[in-house]
C-alpha cells in the first residue's frame, strides 16, 4: 500500500519524525519497506501565473508565455496547447533539474535560443516533473495554489510503501493506516463521515434491489444521485490517485476509486438509465454465460461466480469490474453507487478463473467487514454531490443478512492478559483498545473472574481480523510494544519433544549422503510425460501413469513426478558443463504415485543419488579412482548401516538400468531400493558420455524396519586375533551366503573380503576368496589355539554346507 503523508495528515496530526514513525509501524507489525519522497529534486521550480499568451513570430506550433512570479515575469517559448490566461502553472528557471519528455532522463534546464527567441525557464508538464507519463499539456494547478511559492513546499510529498499482511485489509486503506498511527502515538483520529442533503424522492421507489445469494453476498447497499454533471475531476482528487498509482478517469468514477483508497471499501457506479426495469438482482451466474465487461472483453461465466443484473440481464461482475451495458459515460446524468460485501473466496475464485485482478478484487479477497460499506457509501454520495452535482434521493438501500446486522463481541477477561501476554497488571488494560477504536462496558456481576470483572469488548467496524480474545490481547501487545513484554524465566524445564521418525532418518539419511561426498540439490516435482520416459525404468515408481496438475504453468510443469531420475540425470548434465572431474549429486523428496482407486495420490519419501566420474583424462599428479558397482553398493550399505537396517541385494530387471549390473535393495524380504549402473540407452538420451551409477531407496519403505532403539554395543578391553582364510569354491556360490557362515561364529567380529582370483591357477567353473577375520571376546583374552579352532570350524562349516576348499 502507497500512503501520502499529506493525505494522511488530513485525519491525523503527525508529531513525530518520519524516521520514529516508520519505526512505530514496523515494530507494531506493519512493516514500512520504503520511503519515497517526491519533489526532492525541485530546485528552481515555482508556482507561476500565466499573464499573456502570443503567437511565436517564427513557428506556427509555438507560442510565447508570459509568466508572472509575484515581484517579476518572465517570457519562455511553449508548444503546449492547453495555456490559457489567468492559469496558475509550475514554472522551472534555468538551472532546475527536469525529466526530458523523450527520453525520460533527468537533465539540468538550461537557457536557449528557440527559433531566433531567447527562453530563460521553461512551463511543466506532470512528466517533466515526474509525476505521470501525461506530456501532452503542461500541468495546471489549482486557482488557489500560492503565486510565488516552491513547487516542493506546495507539491511535494512523502510517501509510505507499506507490506501489508494478509489479515489487515484495513490497512489498505490511508483512514486504516491514519488510525493506526494514532493508536501508536496516543493521538486523535478525524474520519469525514459522510453527510449530505438528500432532496430527492425515496430511493425504494426509483429502485428495487434483490439478494438472491445472501451467502455470497452478505450485504448489498446503493445510493441515488440524480442530475450529476460528468466532467473532469479537481486536481487535488487526481493528484492524489496518480501518486497512489490510478489512472484518472472522470469525476464519477474517479470518486469511487478515490473513496475506496480512502475507507478500503470498493464501490461501483451505474449509469441509472440504463439498467432495466430499474432493478437490481444479485445473484450467480450461470454456466457458460457470455458477459462484456468494461475492457470490451466477451468472458464465459459459471455458476462459481457472482453477478450483479438488473431485470434482463448482468451488468456487472460482482466485486470484479462492471460491463459496458451499464458503464457511466458522457450521456450519463443519473448514477446508482454500490457498495456491498462480497465472499471473498467467490471474488478470488473470479478474479483468478477470468484474469481480472484489480484493486478492488485485491481488497474483497483479504475479507471486508460488512458494517464497512454503509459509511462508505455515504462518503462517496457526498463526494459525487459536492463534485458532480445533483440531488440525492432520499435515504440509502441496505440488503443485509440478519447475521452481519449483529456487531461483533469478544469476552475479555484481565486475569488473562497476565497469563498470555506477561504483563504484570495494567493501570488501564483496556486503554490500548480504546485508541484503536474499540469500544467496552464492564461485565455484569453474575460473569466476574476470581472477583475481577471483566469485559464486553465491541469490535470496531473496519476491523475484520478480531474474533477471539487473543487477537484483542494482541492487539494490546502491539499498541504498548513488544518491547515492553518482559523477560521472565520459566519456571520448569521445556518438554523434550520427541523426533518425528521420518524427520529423523530424512536426517541421517542426507548426513550420510554428505559424508560420502555427495551434494544436495532440489527439483520441482511438477515434470512433463517426455521427461519422466526419458529415464524409462519398469519399477512401481514410473510404469504407472503420472497425475496431471489442474492449472499446469507450462507444458515443462503438467504432471507430479513419479520418479527422481530425470531431474538428477538433468542436473547432472548441466554441471558436467561447468565442473570436471568427479560428481556426486543426491535429492531428497517426494514423489506422487495414483491410487488404482483414484483420490489423492500416495506420496512416499525418497532419496536418490547419482555418481559418476570425469571422461576428461588422467591429472597430476593422480588420476580420480574408477567408480564401479562395487561403489554404489558400499554407498547403500553405509547408509544403511549408519540408520540400522541389514539389507540383502538380488539382481533387478530395472530397464533404466545396465542389464547385469544392478541389483534391487531388500529389507525383511521387501524391495526398499536399487542401484546399478545406467543403461546406455537412458545415458544416450541425456548425451551422457560416462558412466554414471544410481542408487536410490525409498524412506518411507524403510520407516517399518528401522530399530526400536539404538543398539550400542559395548567396546571389548581384550584384544583381538586375526585369521586369513583362502577357500576355492564354484562360481555361482554368494558372497552373501559365505559372510552368512562365517557370522554364525559369535566371536567373529568382522569378516572383510580382501582377494578374488579366477583364472589358470583354479579349476574351471571355481573361484577363489581370500577373508580376513577379526576374531575377540568381550569376556577375556583368546588364546591362538581357541583362534585356531574356530578357524578350522568355519572351514570345515563352509566345505560341508556350500563345498568350499581349502586353497594352499
Amino acid at each position: 500500500m502507497k500512503a501520502p503523508i499529506s493525505w494522511i495528515k488530513e485525519y491525523v496530526p503527525l508529531t513525530v519524525r518520519l524516521d520514529e514513525l516508520v519505526e512505530k509501524l514496523t515494530m507494531a507489525g506493519t512493516e514500512v519497506s520504503s520511503v519515497e519522497v517526491i519533489g526532492r529534486d525541485w530546485l528552481n521550480i515555482y508556482i507561476a501565473e500565466l499573464t499573456a499568451v502570443n503567437p511565436h513570430p517564427d513557428a506556427q506550433r509555438l507560442r510565447l508565455a508570459t509568466v508572472s512570479l509575484g515581484e517579476e515575469n518572465e517570457t519562455v517559448v511553449c508548444g503546449a496547447p492547453n495555456l490559457k490566461v489567468g492559469d496558475k502553472i509550475a514554472f522551472a528557471r534555468v538551472g532546475a533539474t527536469m525529466i526530458d519528455g523523450h527520453s525520460g532522463k533527468k537533465t539540468k534546464l538550461k537557457a536557449a535560443k528557440i527559433r531566433g527567441v531567447e527562453s530563460k525557464g521553461m512551463v511543466c508538464s506532470e512528466k517533466e516533473l515526474g509525476l505521470s507519463d501525461d506530456h501532452e499539456g503542461i500541468l495546471v494547478l489549482p486557482e488557489d495554489a500560492p503565486i510565488g511559492k516552491p513547487l516542493m513546499d506546495y507539491m511535494g510529498d512523502v510517501f509510505l510503501n507499506l507490506e501489508v499482511t494478509p489479515n489487515r485489509p484495513d490497512l489498505l486503506s490511508i483512514t486504516g493506516i491514519a488510525r493506526e498511527i494514532a493508536a501508536l502515538n496516543a493521538i486523535d483520529v478525524k474520519i469525514p463521515q459522510g453527510e449530505y442533503e438528500e432532496k430527492g424522492v425515496d430511493i425504494n421507489d426509483e429502485i428495487k434491489i434483490t439478494v438472491k445469494d445472501d451467502e455470497l453476498c452478505p450485504r448489498y447497499c446503493a445510493s441515488l444521485v440524480k442530475g450529476v454533471k460528468l466532467g473532469e475531476s479537481p486536481q487535488w482528487i487526481k493528484r492524489r490517485l496518480t501518486a497512489c498509482g490510478m489512472r484518472p478517469i472522470n469525476n464519477i468514477v474517479d470518486i469511487t476509486n478515490y473513496v475506496m483508497l480512502e475507507f478500503g471499501q470498493p464501490l461501483h457506479a451505474f449509469d441509472y438509465n440504463l439498467l432495466r426495469q430499474k432493478e437490481i438482482i444479485v445473484k450467480r451466474a450461470q454456466d457458460g454465460e457470455k458477459f462484456t465487461t468494461l475492457d470490451n472483453i466477451e468472458r464465459e461465466l459459471d455458476s462459481n461466480m457472482l453477478v450483479i443484473a438488473d431485470g434482463k440481464g448482468t451488468v456487472a461482475l460482482a466485486g470484479v469490474m462492471g460491463g459496458l451495458n451499464s458503464e457511466v459515460n458522457n450521456k450519463t446524468v443519473d448514477v446508482l453507487l454500490e457498495a456491498a460485501n462480497f465472499s471473498h473466496k467467490c471474488i478470488h475464485y473470479t478474479a483468478r478463473k477470468l484474469g481480472l485482478p484489480s484493486e478492488a478484487s485485491l481488497r474483497f479477497e483479504k475479507g471486508l467487514n460488512s458494517q464497512l460499506a454503509l459509511p462508505t457509501l455515504k462518503r462517496a454520495t457526498q463526494l459525487l454531490i459536492e463534485h458532480a452535482g445533483g440531488k440525492a434521493s432520499q435515504g440509502i438501500t441496505d440488503e443485509c443478512s440478519p447475521l452481519e446486522k449483529r456487531a461483533g463481541s469478544i469476552n475479555l477477561i484481565p486475569a488473562e492478559m497476565t497469563e498470555l501476554l506477561g504483563f504484570a497488571k495494567l493501570r488501564n488494560p483496556m486503554e490500548e483498545l480504546k485508541r484503536l477504536g474499540f469500544s467496552y462496558t464492564k461485565l455484569p456481576d453474575e460473569e466476574e473472574d476470581d472477583g475481577e470483572k471483566g469485559y464486553v469488548v465491541k469490535v470496531p467496524y473496519w476491523r475484520s481480523d478480531i474474533h477471539i480474545a487473543e487477537d484483542l490481547l494482541e492487539e494490546i501487545a502491539r499498541i504498548k510494544g513488544y518491547d515492553k513484554i518482559p523477560q521472565k524465566m520459566l519456571s520448569n524445564s521445556l518438554p523434550t519433544q520427541p523426533i518425528d521418525s521420518m524427520i529423523g532418518l530424512k536426517r541421517r539419511a542426507r548426513n550420510s549422503l554428505v559424508g560420502f561426498g555427495f551434494q544436495e540439490i532440489s527439483n520441482y516435482t511438477l515434470t512433463s510425460r517426455e521427461k519422466l520416459a526419458k529415464a524409462k525404468t519398469n519399477t512401481d515408481e514410473t510404469k504407472i501413469s503420472p497425475m496431471r496438475v489442474i492449472n499446469p504453468m507450462s507444458v515443462e510443469q503438467e504432471y507430479l513426478r513419479t520418479s527422481m531420475r530425470t531431474d538428477l540425470l538433468e542436473a547432472l548434465v548441466d554441471n558436467r558443463k561447468h565442473e570436471e572431474g568427479a560428481i556426486r549429486i543426491f535429492e531428497q523428496g517426494r514423489i506422487f504415485l495414483p491410487r488404482p482407486e483414484g483420490g489423492q495420490p500416495l506420496e512416499p519419501e525418497m532419496i536418490y543419488g547419482l555418481m559418476c566420474n570425469s571422461k576428461l583424462g588422467e591429472r597430476w599428479p593422480a588420476g580420480e579412482e574408477p567408480l564401479d558397482f562395487y561403489t554404489a553398493k558400499g554407498v547403500i550399505e553405509g547408509l544403511l548401516d549408519e540408520i540400522g537396517i541389514t539389507a540383502e541385494y538380488e539382481e533387478d530387471q530395472d530397464d533404466g538400468l545396465h542389464p547385469g549390473c544392478q541389483a534391487k535393495v531388500l529389507a525383511g524380504g521387501k524391495k526398499v531400493g536399487v542401484l546399478g549402473k545406467l543403461h546406455p540407452k537412458v545415458a544416450q538420451s541425456f548425451e551422457i558420455t560416462e558412466d554414471v551409477y544410481l542408487i536410490g531407496l525409498s524412506l518411507s519403505a524403510l520407516l517399518s524396519h528401522l530399530p526400536d532403539y539404538e543398539n550400542y554395543n559395548k567396546v571389548s578391553a581384550y584384544p583381538s586375533i586375526e585369521r586369513d582364510i583362502s577357500i576355492t569354491i564354484d562360481e555361482g556360490v554368494s558372497h552373501r551366503r559365505i559372510i552368512d557362515v562365517i557370522k554364525g561364529y559369535s566371536l567373529v567380529t568382522k569378516a572383510e573380503l580382501f582377494d578374488v582370483y579366477t583364472g589358470k591357477q583354479v579349476a574351471a567353473g571355481q573361484k577363489s576368496l581370500a577373508y580376513r577375520l577379526t576374531i575377540q571376546s568381550k569376556e577375556k583374552t583368546l588364546t591362538d589355539q581357541k583362534a585356531n579352532q574356530i578357524q578350522a570350524q568355519i572351514l570345515k562349516k563352509l566345505t560341508d554346507e556350500l563345498g568350499a576348499t581349502l586353497r594352499a
